[in-house]
């Protein structure tokens, strides 16, 4: 393997995802040129912001300490294979967008396959030719330069503001508490998002 990250340690981020897979792999190393770029979020505050929901999340999260908890891992799920990490502390940050160019004919086969096994219609030789491909490829991202990998330019946003406490509401639909940025107002009440949209009604 080409990363920095010990064969131990992306054993570790396996089994907290669940398997291993190519996505996986893509999140192993955007983790990785985070850590080169801006360090790690335990040794001066970060945030990620992936455009993807992908399993390479998790990698993201294990290995950068960025986490949707600590309010500093935050989805912006567009379906692009692009990350984005910022430093808080002086405001560094880049985006990496997954090289389309890259192993591209066998990401393509690899789709295709998976197309069919996941609609019950493939044959063991396909299935068998799926697992081969998806560990080829997958092995491709682990070996390659990360310059093969990604293509790094400028972040496209500004960084996020740091999480904040806000006041709890009471919901006049639901009588549950919510926060109030995420609270609605229709006909002189309050409203968590559920009761909004059960009453907001377009037609």
């Amino acid at each position: 393997m080409n990363t920095f990250f010990t064969p131990e340690i992306i054993k570790r981020v396996i089994e907290f995802h669940g398997h291993e897979c190519p996505g996986l792999a893509i999140g192993i190393r955007a983790s990785e040129l985070c850590l080169s770029k801006l360090g790690h979020n335990n040794d001066s505050p970060l945030v990620a912001i992936c455009e993807t929901d992908m399993c390479g999340v998790d990698a993201i999260q294990f290995l950068t300490g960025c986490s949707v908890g600590k309010g500093n891992l935050l989805l912006q799920d567009h379906g692009k294979m692009a990350f984005t990490f910022f430093r808080r502390g002086d405001g560094e940050g880049f985006r990496a967008l997954l090289n389309s160019d890259f192993m591209s004919s066998g990401r393509e086969e690899m789709s295709e396959l998976m197309k069919i096994v996941n609609e019950g219609v493939a044959t063991a030789m396909q299935k068998e030719k799926c697992t081969a491909i998806r560990a080829e490829v997958q092995a491709g991202y682990l070996e390659a330069d990360l310059t093969e990998i990604f293509l790094v330019d400028k972040p496209r946003i500004k960084m996020p503001r740091p999480a904040q406490i806000l006041q709890s509401l009471t919901c006049d639909g639901c009588a549950e508490k919510l926060m109030e940025s995420r609270s609605r107002r229709f006909a002189g009440q309050t409203l968590c998002i559920p009761c909004f949209d059960k009453v907001e009604q377009k037609i």
